[in-house]
């Protein structure tokens, strides 16, 4: 088949609102984003394929993206190769079918890869400076990725015996990505990605492929588990104790530590009388034994969140029954691309003409992370505020439940009173439907409401007194969010503990990133970084990785050997955070998550919007910070 007719079969059932994009940018004719070519609004999280256009429409903008791009595979040079700011949320209204705020402009250009994410300079470091990186995960990679390249000496310290963090622990049946695969991966990595939403071995892959394509494992010491770190005032150093697979120790030094250890360890598990006791099998989904089987097994699972929305779906046709404990309803969005491989042809597309690919990245970055951020705001006259924030939330609480009854069929009536919550949407974690209210058609399967009193031999008894045989019981209750950072000590100046300073559930961080008390150490994945209106994580995560190369550089540039957030810095930045979170959905009343701490303060999750993350963290601002000049 010819380069031109493969093109031409990728074309023909492309994404219309990203061809549009393509199109101003090969032929710099602006006619392209406006009427008759402007795409309508999609709806929910679709990609819109065909714009809302006709197929006459359709076929023109097909037949002239094909043109365009066969010229520029030629030799012809792209029109509008730098396109400004005002240029690409111009192009970005009209590809989405709403607005977009012109403030949107720099951070697009970033995603576009004009002014990359990725620290691109080389940082002229003393001799003998070093960094050690704790955590091989995605955060990790992207910071190692930035200090290898801009020769900044480093080593990754992981207790696995590979990268990929939680891909590597969490092998449970289904487990899988909910953000779409091409937004969760490097703005500096893309790939050929085999599906929309990549599940567990593909995401491992992927992030395999990052540590191969960058030579990074020559610079990550595996199997290696950090137990303690601990501030060194008078060389303005960490001293990070180890511990080796073969059981020795070792304490190493470094200038810099950056945490890179995520919030999803260590596993959570509930609270229940004679769980430990129970004379069947039990595991925690994070612990699935390799190889286990369901076959034939009667299977309780406690947890109905988003490990259990993977998880039971995909099991439970092997089981002889599955019974669900859930501690409450969630919110479910439904999700058009569940197990939908990405063509063969549109894997060519992505491949043979980058601006496709960064544009259809791009239209995600919308449709997943800010668009629905306005709404998830109070409104103090709205009329129901016990359902719902607003107008725009109530709609969205109408369609889901909409949503829920179609997808429940004939059993609506017996189960909507379990299922629907009474909280307003995206007060809790928003769930993507892997098939769960079919699953509940099953009749192998039940939805149990009343909560778990004991367990005694192999039946689990409820608090009204119902007794559930099992086999197996599979703990699928998440993980212990709240306590960031307790899987090693960390020892800051004259002493103190991060634990004593945080508590159990009240971690807080300038930026979710420097906290007061200790220098010349980064948390990565921080306290209020969690995009909970939705999106990638891996963006929030490269925005950080570059405000940390910037502090590194200003040491290099300046001579520091101690840099530390101010205390004023940090407790203004905390206050602004609360401040916005009253406001939010997430201390709505009716709510409780694992967002919140103990005092119902929102610990996990961020108040702000990408761009505006984006601002926050492009350029360091050196007087939030104290700093010391190099000793020695």
């Amino acid at each position: 088949m010819t380069d031109k007719q493969q093109l031409a079969d990728a074309i023909a059932i492309a994404n219309i609102p990203t061809l549009l994009m393509v199109l101003v940018q090969l032929t710099g004719d602006k006619r392209w984003i406006a009427d008759p070519y402007r795409p309508k609004r999609g709806s929910g999280t679709g990609d819109n394929d065909s714009g809302g256009f006709d197929e006459a429409v359709q076929k023109e903008i097909r037949d002239a993206s094909l043109a365009a791009i066969l010229a520029w595979k030629a030799g012809e040079p792209v029109a509008l190769e730098a396109p400004s700011d005002e240029d690409l949320v111009e192009m970005l209204t009209s590809s989405m079918g709403e607005k977009v705020p012109t403030e949107y402009g720099e951070m697009t250009n970033a995603q576009l890869g004009q002014t990359p994410m990725k620290w691109e300079n080389k940082i002229d470091v003393p001799e003998g400076f070093n960094v050690i990186v704790i955590g091989a995960g995605v955060s990790g990679l992207a910071t190692a990725v930035s200090l290898q390249g801009a020769g900044v000496p480093f080593t990754v310290l992981e207790r696995r015996s590979n990268v990929a963090g939680v891909w590597q622990d969490n092998r449970y049946p289904g487990a899988g990505v909910d953000t779409p695969s091409h937004l969760y991966s490097f703005s500096f990595a893309p790939y050929d990605w085999s599906a929309y939403f990549a599940l567990r071995g593909e995401l491992g892959d992927y992030f395999e492929s990052v540590a191969e394509d960058f030579d990074l494992k020559k610079s990550i010491n595996f199997e290696t588990n950090v137990i303690s770190t601990e501030y060194q005032a008078d060389t303005q150093s960490w001293k990070v104790q180890v511990a080796y697979a073969d059981g020795s120790e070792e304490t190493l030094e470094a200038n810099v530590v950056i945490s890179c250890a995520g919030i999803f360890n260590p596993p959570a598990f509930p609270n229940i009388q004679g769980l430990d006791s129970f004379t069947g099998e039990s595991w925690h989904t994070a612990e699935w034994p390799e190889g286990k089987s369901l076959d034939g097994k009667k299977v309780v699972m406690i947890g109905n969140g988003a490990t259990a929305m993977q998880l039971g779906p995909e099991i439970q046709n092997q089981v002889e029954s599955l019974t669900i404990f859930q501690r409450g309803p969630h919110w479910v969005s439904p999700f058009e691309q569940f197990r939908v491989d990405v063509p063969e042809a549109i894997r060519y597309l992505f491949k043979e003409v980058p601006l496709y690919r960064m544009w259809y990245r791009m239209r995600l970055g919308w449709i997943y992370n800010d668009r629905v951020y306005d709404s998830l705001h109070k409104d103090p006259s709205w009329e129901h505020p016990e359902r719902s924030l607003n107008a725009t939330n109530d709609n969205h609480r109408a369609y889901f439940t909409s949503y829920m009854k179609k997808e429940l069929g004939d059993r609506a009536d017996e189960l909507m009173d379990k299922v629907l919550p009474d909280f307003p949407p995206f007060g809790k974690r928003m769930l993507m439907d892997n098939g769960w209210y079919r699953m509940l058609r099953n009749p192998k399967v039940e939805l149990v409401d009343n909560g778990i009193d004991r367990i005694e031999g192999n039946k689990v008894i409820t608090k009204d007194g119902n007794e559930y045989e099992a086999d197996i019981i599979l703990i699928s209750t998440g993980f212990d969010v709240l306590k960031f950072l307790s899987t090693y000590e960390i020892i800051g100046r004259e002493g103190k503990n991060l634990r004593d300073v945080w508590g159990d559930d009240n971690a807080s961080a300038h930026l979710g990133t420097n906290v007061p008390g200790f220098p010349n150490f980064f948390t990565l994945y921080g306290p209020n970084l969690q995009p909970g209106h939705g999106g990638s994580f891996v963006f929030v995560c490269e925005m950080q990785v570059r405000y940390v190369m910037q502090m590194i550089d200003n040491m290099a540039n300046d001579n520091i050997g101690a840099v530390e957030c101010k205390q004023e810095v940090h407790d203004n930045y905390i206050d602004k955070v609360n401040s916005i979170h009253e406001n939010m959905v997430w201390t709505h009343p009716g709510v409780s998550s694992y967002y919140r701490n103990s005092t119902g303060r929102v610990v996990v999750n961020s108040p702000y919007r990408n761009v505006d993350f984006f601002k926050l963290t492009r350029h360091v601002d050196m007087d939030d910070f104290v700093t010391e000049p190099k000793k020695g």
